[in-house]
């Protein structure tokens, strides 16, 4: 290349900044502990399952139980599967082989129900997952593997069996009755996230709650960062508020420079940058199931698509979680039943700004309703019948780890009027990715404008995903197509054709 057309410096420390920083980008794997993989001796811990909880067979599937009164919550929040730290550690093969860079856990801490939402004590390990050792054990057998491990903060609420609320609860002279707002104007006698009066909040106001958080040296944030982990998941961090999600934050980096915040907001996300690092992506899940589902056309989604990542910032989105489903949705292949619309939306997951979010069990079909239907058991003999989604879901997270763009590129909108169309670009033409897709129930052709002066004259776009119906090329910044319905197609400039000339040999 000649060296006036190098590339300019100033982009390429953007892009090795990126490549650089393990948040951006990465495919994140989610696991709810109980329901991952099964324990090795689950009768040496069936102590652990006092009624009126239950143990159930790995086979059984969760269902909908009834409300007990005197516990404030639901029978099937105590139902339990056994799954502990070092079965899901023996299981770590398997994240790894998907090609998953993070491992992230539902919540570890000592609490009384299944989804340990209920936080009894966030400095404690619930016993059923094992000991503080087995905690060590699988950190360094995640990092060993190569992956980071984030953890799931449960800190807007507690448990109403917390021995903190308790003594709030029973003495108005307790040191922590200004934990939470406890008072008769209160259904169930304190207040509580949504009214279940199983977690009832705590008043982050008092400075004590915020120390015993994030703010001290010995606080739940930074406790669990020096144990081992590298980042936190923030669970209903919409509630937590711009203040304290920014002060948590920043504690966070202060124990662990470069370790991830990523909150659970719902809203749309501008505004909620810089507090957190990253987002689950609410908003964008809603436009890509109803792009594929057909609620919502492509040139519409494609406008929201870009306005968010203009309102929120390339850099914030490329850290940001894309999910389809998880522990609080019906799973995917229950949303989204029809195979072409299911796949249609995973490529868009896999290639638009972000960091893919893999529910556990999606790679292989498993399909649930709403809760707590999609929290059933790892079907680990789907796994081992080696399912069609399995080797799916593998092309699409080597698709996303193969291409430079699709990790750390800037978005370019591909101008196009039924399909749906971006380009993942970069400081090097041939890293530049195209993503074309029709989400129509109808046959369409169409020629689209890429917008890319780099793209050269009359050389082939290769197939990424082999999905292509035939051989395509850039004409003057164009590509003519046609694709079936929920077609899409991953392409990219080929910029050494097989020939040996090259019109890309001045064009960086």
């Amino acid at each position: 290349m000649h060296p006036d057309h190098a590339p300019d410096p100033a982009d390429s420390a953007v892009y090795a900044a990126r490549e650089a920083d393990w948040r951006c980008g990465a495919v994140i794997y989610q696991v709810l502990v109980d329901r991952f993989a099964p324990s090795a001796d689950l009768a040496a811990k069936a102590h652990l399952y006092p009624a009126p909880k239950q143990l159930m067979a790995w086979s059984d599937t969760p269902r909908n139980g009834r409300y007990l009164d005197d516990a404030r919550l639901w029978s099937q929040e105590i139902q339990f599967w056994g799954g502990d730290l070092a079965s899901t550690a023996r299981r770590l093969d398997h994240v790894r082989s998907l090609g998953a860079d993070v491992l992230y856990l539902n919540p570890i801490h000592l609490a009384y129900t299944n989804h340990k939402y209920d936080a009894l004590d966030y400095l404690q390990l619930s016993p059923e997952f094992g000991t503080m050792d087995d905690f060590r054990a699988l950190a360094d057998a995640t990092h060993a593997h190569g992956m980071k491990l984030v953890l799931d903060g449960v800190f807007n609420h507690m448990g109403r069996n917390s021995p903190k609320f308790r003594s709030a609860e029973a003495d108005a002279a307790s040191p922590y009755r200004a934990w939470f707002n406890v008072g008769p104007e209160f259904p169930g006698g304190a207040r509580s996230w949504w009214l279940a009066e199983n977690l009832p909040e705590l008043n982050l106001e008092n400075p004590a709650v915020r120390d015993h958080v994030y703010g001290a040296t010995d606080s739940a944030v930074r406790q669990w960062l020096r144990a081992g982990a590298d980042g936190w998941r923030l669970d209903v961090a919409v509630d937590i508020g711009f203040r304290y999600l920014a002060e948590l934050t920043a504690a966070a980096h202060a124990e662990k420079p470069g370790s991830l915040v990523v909150g659970e907001i719902a809203n749309y996300p501008a505004e909620w940058f810089p507090h957190v690092d990253a987002v689950m992506h609410f908003t964008l899940r809603h436009i890509l199931l109803k792009l594929a589902s057909g609620q919502l056309d492509g040139a519409t989604a494609m406008r929201m698509i870009h306005r968010m990542t203009d309102d929120c910032g390339i850099d914030h989105m490329l850290r940001s979680w894309i999910y389809l489903d998880n522990h609080d949705t019906p799973r995917l292949a229950t949303t989204l039943p029809d195979a072409a619309q299911r796949r249609l939306a995973q490529v868009l997951q896999f290639t638009l700004p972000g960091a893919p979010n893999l529910y556990y069990g999606s790679e292989v079909g498993m399909a649930g309703g709403d809760d707590p239907e999609m929290r059933a058991p790892m079907r680990w003999d789907l796994v081992d019948a080696g399912h069609p989604e399995l080797d799916w879901t593998r092309r699409l997270i080597a698709l996303h780890q193969g291409q430079r763009a699709l990790k750390v590129g800037h978005l370019r909108a591909i101008t196009s009027h039924r399909l749906i169309g971006f380009e993942r670009h970069t400081d090097r033409v041939a890293d530049t990715v195209l993503v074309i897709a029709n989400p129509t129930d109808e046959t369409v052709t169409e020629t689209v404008m890429t917008g890319n002066s780099r793209l050269m004259n009359p050389f082939h776009l290769l197939d990424l995903l082999g999905t292509a119906p035939g051989p395509l090329r850039v004409e003057c910044g164009m590509v003519a197509l046609t694709l079936p319905p929920k077609g899409v197609v991953v392409l990219q400039p080929e910029v050494r054709p097989a020939g040996g000339y090259s019109s890309y040999k001045r064009v960086p």
